[in-house]
């Protein structure tokens, strides 16, 4: 299995870590890259472990949450890839 990364995913992942180092938080920001690197590593085995997304109405589309954030990914099993779709804060329920 593939990992790929969609446009808008390595562009909020950009923003996301150029907010992390003007905040003066470097090392969240290399913790966090290395956090996801490691989900990118380890998908293939740990997909399954991961909730059906609340975002989309697609059973091939999982959510990964961490601090605060959703990765939503889409489970290409024809062509045995996994797509990482973009990354963003969670929406705080009222």
């Amino acid at each position: 299995m593939k990992v790929l990364n969609s446009e808008l995913y390595n562009k909020q992942l950009q923003e996301l870590l150029k907010e992390l180092i003007v905040d003066g938080d470097i090392t969240m920001a290399k913790s966090f890259k290395l956090y996801l690197d490691t989900i990118m590593i380890n998908m293939p085995t740990k997909a399954r472990k991961y909730k059906k997304s609340i975002y989309f109405d697609d059973e091939n589309i999982k959510d990964i949450e961490h601090q605060g954030l959703t990765i939503p990914f889409y489970q290409d099993t024809a062509l045995q890839t996994y797509v990482l779709l973009g990354i963003y804060k969670n929406f705080k329920q009222q």
